[in-house]
């Protein structure tokens, strides 16, 4: 059967605008049939703990004798390893904070990129998530057009594209949605139909993607 993973790492759960994207993508993929299962992660209510131990980033066999890590935090790494490796198509929320990620995402991210787990290294040479579809949804508070002033601050998506596409070898499709605080910024208010707008069409573009996306 079909599986997506679908993880949202946004703080607020009110208002969020990459929440309400994500959502509409798994309304998307619900809507092909009860074969199109999901799983679901929230990185804020459930955060990941930092990773304790650099050991971590490789794989047990990798690691040196005096590398000894606690067996709960590998165990802990292993559901989120697992999880992703049981899915066919990736779906990520990623709000931009402070130019970056989520702090959540960031630590969901050092447990699942393990040198030879989920990287090749060394005689490992798979790269068992390649092939696969990510989908990033990513919101942010003002612009950051192609050829703007702005655009070389954006700090979330290309560390995405880095891992995910780059490392894990995914398809990366990334769905982006701005402006989200021109409801609230008064300085920003000659922005809001056009924030809404984009909004609009983030929505409708992940639900008619989640329809067609190759698990």
């Amino acid at each position: 059967m079909p599986h997506l993973l679908h993880l949202d790492s946004s703080a607020d759960p009110r208002r969020s605008a990459s929440r309400e994207v994500t959502a509409a993508f798994v309304r998307g993929w619900q809507d092909r049939g009860p074969d199109f299962t999901v799983t679901s992660r929230d990185l804020q209510v459930e955060p990941p703990p930092h990773l304790p131990d650099a050991a971590l980033h490789w794989a047990p066999r990798l690691r040196r004798p005096e590398e000894v890590v606690d067996p709960a935090a590998e165990a802990q790494q292993h559901v989120y390893l697992d999880e992703l490796l049981a899915a066919d198509v990736l779906l990520v929320g990623a709000p931009m904070y402070n130019w970056s990620l989520p702090s959540t995402l960031r630590a969901w991210l050092d447990h699942v990129h393990v040198l030879g787990t989920t990287v090749p290294f060394g005689d490992f040479e798979a790269r068992p998530l390649a092939g696969r579809n990510a989908v990033v949804v990513s919101s942010r508070g003002a612009s950051y057009d192609a050829g703007g002033e702005q655009a070389s601050w954006d700090h979330t998506v290309p560390p995405l594209e880095l891992v995910l596409g780059r490392s894990f070898g995914m398809t990366v499709s990334v769905i982006t949605l701005q402006l989200t605080l021109a409801d609230r910024v008064p300085a920003m208010a000659d922005l809001r139909d056009r924030a809404a707008a984009e909004a609009d069409a983030a929505r409708s573009f992940a639900e008619e993607l989640a329809e067609r996306i190759t698990p």
